[in-house]
């Protein structure tokens, strides 16, 4: 009788053995490295999804973008703030194309427009570490990873909605393309590195371009492979960054005016001129904002020069670990000093010292608009340089008795500056700098008599070090994860915010509440019209327009009346508009954009759509934008006190300057009754 042969046990074991090898890694890796590397991802997880929805819709001005992307795969093209494709933002679409999405699957939530900006953080963590060990080590990779994710700006803004997290993300996976590159001087990979950046260009436009002179340096100087290739390669990566960037430019600037939107924050509804004008080059070098109506950088992030990242404005998202990193590079590129130039080291402290130092010079004196939160640029460079510049100090002990002490030395550096920057907010957990310094001596006092010839070669002495030097990490940290861990409670709105418990200066989370970018927003309220977040956001919830009870009779008075009216409302800046888009749902006019300042609409226009019907409602004389004297359209068009002297006041039970403009009482310019406007 023939033996039946049993079914082989191994298929069913495979999925067991896939979760093994993704727990355990790779067999060269030594077996703490994936633990720890996912220990890291969940950590970062719960720091940047944790509490999420207590900033409700963050910035109301990307959020209403958000939502008009769910609506409008035209708006969701373009960038419009409004269904309704009045205008876009200031900015390219590719973050409100991420958030869009989210909301068209989801729905409309602070989860949905927040969700999407945490999981870039993780993403960008995770690149991170695996860009950083493709360079030097699992342990600084590891170090990197943990830098960043308690980096105060990155918890900030991978939290918030502006596009900085998706630029950020963008940028570090391009880094490792890049590195992936050098390897054999692949053109594949850095084609793919400049994908990216330019991707990340239609994220926010020029800051994606500060990392490419030390991406260009890294290719054409340590890229395995001969001068020729590494020269076509640049040429052919240069040519890749142009088109991922200008694709889009080119659609929008060939499409005739009357079948796409304003181009918010131009003068002239150019995407040109936005790129090199107020969103681009007037940012460098000082250009005011469309109509005049821009604000020079220092009314943001404090003054020009060299030391402007450790003003009141900046300490609080980057400065702490900024000297470290420095010293890290310069000790770094000096122990490299004899490497072959494809060394991998070599090739990671140029790139990562590259992006540094190009971007910081460029924030430190661009004199144009420049806000403090752009520092989370600067996170995976800095994190990669001090990951780097401590694990290679401390391998160096073996030739150098020295190395050891000089990583205890830089931490106690660390932790002492990183106290005097805790001394800027006293009342903020006193004594904490202290703690910093203690520790951070103690480990500095182990790894003194661990690097003593006698002790040298003793096992427990050697675990006893390793011990020091971990214990002299984390006192570096101490500073920055107490500022990144505020950050998660604290609720954040408006165009400008700050982590951690304030600023010197008097500069706390912001500008102020009320009006255009402090902590509380336009309208008063960080949760920017989020029904049952922390603040509704709408006139009258602390600033903007009305008193404490015209918000919902506002709401229910242009909702009731809208009739086929294309938008429910008009309104001067799209800070305003925002709350009440967000809060109804239905395309808001932003007259004048972000800053209330665009030139846009003109009379005839804002005539012309009262006639055709696609408006009936204006709110007049809110001047919360950069247009200042309540002026629509950057305060020449006369659009403002047309609408106060053609159009009726209504009384809707609130204090909000509402204007009725196809009403029976409608009167044209000469104050004559006409007959009420089809509708």
């Amino acid at each position: 009788m023939t033996a039946v042969a049993r079914p082989a046990l191994g298929p069913r074991l495979r999925p067991i053995e896939a979760l093994r090898g993704l727990v355990r890694g790779s067999c060269d890796e030594a077996v703490w490295v994936r633990p720890a590397f996912l220990g890291v991802l969940a950590l970062v997880a719960v720091l940047y999804l944790w509490n999420l929805t207590v900033s409700g819709y963050a910035n109301t001005y990307y959020s209403a973008a958000a939502l008009s992307a769910s609506k409008s795969w035209s708006a969701w093209f373009f960038g419009s703030f409004d269904a309704a494709n009045f205008i876009t933002v200031d900015k390219p679409p590719l973050s409100t194309m991420v958030m869009g999405l989210s909301v068209r699957i989801f729905g409309l939530s602070s989860w949905t427009i927040l969700a999407p900006e945490a999981l870039a953080g993780v993403a960008t963590v995770g690149v991170l570490f695996v860009a950083v060990k493709r360079s030097f080590d699992p342990v600084a990779a590891l170090i990197a990873a943990i830098v960043m994710a308690l980096t105060p700006a990155a918890v900030l803004i991978f939290r918030f909605n502006n596009p900085d997290a998706l630029l950020t993300l963008l940028l570090v996976i391009s880094a490792w393309a890049l590195l992936r590159s050098l390897e054999h001087g692949s053109y594949r990979w850095v084609t793919l590195a400049a994908v990216c950046v330019g991707f990340a260009f239609l994220a926010k436009y020029l800051e994606a371009y500060l990392v490419l002179p030390g991406f260009a340096l890294v290719f054409g100087f340590s890229a395995n492979t001969t001068l020729r290739r590494r020269l076509l390669g640049l040429v052919a990566a240069f040519a890749t960054v142009l088109v991922a960037s200008g694709w889009w430019v080119a659609i929008v600037e060939l499409l005739p005016a009357g079948s796409k939107p304003f181009i918010g924050g131009s003068t002239t509804g150019s995407v040109l001129d936005l790129i090199f004008g107020y969103d681009g080059l007037g940012r460098i070098f000082g250009a005011s904002g469309p109509g005049g109506g821009g604000a020079g950088g220092g009314g943001f992030s404090g003054e020009v020069g060299p030391l402007r990242l450790f003003n009141g404005q900046f300490f609080g998202e980057i400065a702490w670990l900024i000297p470290l990193a420095l010293m890290c590079l310069v000790a770094g590129l000096w122990l490299r000093r004899w490497a072959h130039r494809t060394d991998a080291r070599l090739a990671g402290y140029l790139l990562w010292g590259g992006w540094f130092v190009a971007t910081a010079i460029v924030f430190s004196y661009m004199s144009g608009i420049i806000h403090s939160y752009y520092a989370v640029a600067l996170a995976p460079a800095i994190a990669a340089l001090v990951g780097a510049g401590l694990v290679d100090l401390w391998s160096a002990r073996a030739r150098i008795w020295l190395g050891g002490v000089a990583v205890g030395l830089l931490c106690l550096g660390s932790a002492w500056f990183g106290s005097t920057l805790l001394d800027r907010t006293p009342s903020f957990y006193p004594g904490l700098g202290t703690v910093a310094i203690l520790l951070a001596a103690a480990a500095l006092l182990a790894l003194v008599v661990a690097s003593l010839p006698s002790f040298a070669e003793n096992a427990a002495v050697r675990r006893l070090a390793v011990g020091a030097a971990a214990l002299g990490v984390c006192a570096t940290l101490i500073a920055p994860a107490a500022y990144a861990l505020d950050t998660i409670g604290t609720a954040y709105g408006g165009g400008d915010p700050h982590p951690g418990p304030g600023t010197a200066g008097g500069v706390a989370g912001g500008l102020g509440g009320g009006g255009f970018g402090g902590q509380s927003g336009s309208f008063g309220g960080p949760g920017g019209g989020l029904p049952g977040g922390p603040s509704t956001g709408l006139p009258g919830d602390g600033g903007g327009l009305g008193g404490n009870t015209s918000d919902t009779a506002l709401l229910d008075y242009l909702v009731s009346n809208k009739g086929t009216a294309t938008w429910i409302v008009a309104i001067d800046s799209a800070q305003d508009a925002g709350s009440i888009e967000l809060a109804t749902g239905l395309p808001v006019m932003a007259m004048g954009g972000f800053t209330g300042s665009d030139p846009t609409p003109t009379l005839a226009e804002l005539e012309a759509d009262i006639a055709s019907g696609k408006l009936r409602f204006v709110i007049a004389g809110s001047g919360s934008g950069f247009g200042g004297a309540g002026g629509f359209g950057g305060g020449d068009t006369g659009v403002n006190a047309w609408v106060t002297a053609t159009c009726k006041a209504v009384d809707y039970g609130g204090s909000a300057g509402l204007y009725d403009c196809a009403g029976e009482e409608h009167l044209d310019r000469a104050g004559f009754p006409v007959l009420s406007l089809e509708r």
